[in-house]
């Protein structure tokens, strides 16, 4: 995926040309559904109790999270991010998702999903490869974020002056941030399929689905229920 032969005056968007098709790839993939299948869900699978519609929500939040709440300082240090409601997008009391009592029709999240995407793309031609790499944030560690790092090949590891932090770079969030997308799109089609629909989109073998030991699990075909 990122490109280790660019140089650090080459622009971020050399590292991570994946963006340039992805709201198409996750967009694809919900032409069709109806207001049932969008929100259903399933007690038997932890993967099935977040809907479509809650999957499509998450993956356009964490977008706004990662890239104004944590790196705002350093992606849009005047503020000149031009998005409005970054607390509904971003700081809802729903859990890492937008505020459903603001975007919850389909259509509306989705456009949310897509201007973060866009916002993604922004950043990686207006920063140079250079600057993805050597600008950091910190957060707390956990045996989730152990688990998640197998996949980063730099840019991501234990703080060396706090063992209980994770120093991340600029290039390791954003390849993230499309690691969730792809994963959470593998979730979006294991739920189309529970409920007996054909999937789209062709899955990149990439992203956190892919970690060895990860919950690739599929509902039994007689649990199906579409009506």
């Amino acid at each position: 995926m990122t490109n280790e032969t660019a140089t650090d005056d080459a622009p971020g968007s050399a590292l991570f040309p994946e963006f340039d098709t992805l709201y198409d790839l996750i967009a694809a993939e919900t032409n069709g559904l109806t207001d049932e299948q969008l929100d259903w869900t399933s007690d038997g699978y932890a993967w099935a109790k977040w809907s479509i519609r809650m999957q499509i929500s998450h993956m356009a939040s964490l977008i706004y999270r990662w890239l104004i709440v944590r790196w705002g300082d350093h992606t849009f240090p005047n503020g000149e991010h031009g998005v409005e409601d970054v607390e509904g997008l971003a700081s809802s009391p729903y859990d890492r998702r937008m505020d459903d009592t603001k975007y919850y029709d389909l259509p509306i999240v989705l456009d949310k999903l897509r201007e973060g995407i866009e916002l993604t793309r922004r950043v990686l031609t207006e920063r140079s490869v250079g600057f993805l790499r050597s600008r950091t944030v910190t957060q707390p560690s956990s045996l989730q974020w152990d688990m998640l790092t197998s996949l980063h090949p730099s840019g991501i590891g234990p703080s060396s002056e706090d063992p209980s932090q994770y120093t991340m770079a600029l290039e390791s969030t954003i390849r993230h941030i499309y690691y969730e997308e792809i994963t959470h799109l593998f979730n979006i089609q294991r739920l189309k399929r529970a409920q007996g629909l054909n999937t789209v989109s062709d899955l990149p073998k990439v992203g956190y689905w892919t970690i060895d030991g990860w919950d690739v699990s599929e509902a039994a075909q007689n649990s199906s229920s579409v009506s």
